[in-house]
């Protein structure tokens, strides 16, 4: 991640902005943009200090107030949707975003995922039967080093034609032939 310029360069900066010089011999002295010894004189006008402003943090979370609306239409429908919750939520007065509802259910650890193994289909195996969770499904349905396209047996075998070879043969002895140089 990036990190600010330290409070030495900037302080620097502005003293030989204030001092006179202008931005872009600043700029162009102690090798930062232009747009850096604007913004860190300005700053140093209105707050004092040409200090970084502080970087990251945790940001509150917008849900936390309908916490207990959440867990209850949780525990009523377990089966329950984001987006779902996402139009209940509204319904109640709370707008939140589909990827709000998904961090905050997913920091209450109540996420949960789809089950690896599908229901066979009519047409085909899709995966064994009793499998348990998180199986890679595709070992053990195809022999490896073939697709789903793929006839099992073995690979059919060209045969040489004699006539062929006499043809190829014969195409080559017609050639011209250059000696000589030029």
């Amino acid at each position: 991640m990036v990190r600010p310029y330290s409070l030495d360069l900037r302080e620097r900066v502005v003293a030989a902005a204030e001092a006179g010089q202008s931005c872009r011999a600043v700029a162009k002295r102690f090798g930062v943009s232009v747009s850096s010894v604007v913004k860190w004189r300005r700053r140093a006008r209105t707050t004092g200090s040409a200090a970084a402003k502080p970087m990251g943090g945790k940001h509150p979370v917008r849900l936390a107030g309908q916490r207990a609306f959440i867990l209850d239409r949780i525990a009523t429908k377990p089966d329950i949707t984001i987006r779902a919750l996402k139009a209940e939520l509204a319904e109640h007065g709370t707008i939140a975003s589909y990827g709000a509802v998904w961090t905050f259910v997913h920091r209450q650890d109540l996420s949960h995922k789809k089950k690896a193994c599908a229901q066979p289909s009519r047409i085909g195996l899709m995966s064994p039967g009793g499998a348990p969770a998180g199986r890679d499904v595709s070992n053990g349905l195809m022999p490896r080093a073939s697709c789903s396209s793929t006839k099992l047996g073995s690979r059919p075998t060209w045969h040489r034609s004699v006539a062929g070879a006499v043809g190829a043969s014969a195409w080559w002895a017609r050639l011209p032939t250059v000696t000589g140089a030029p």
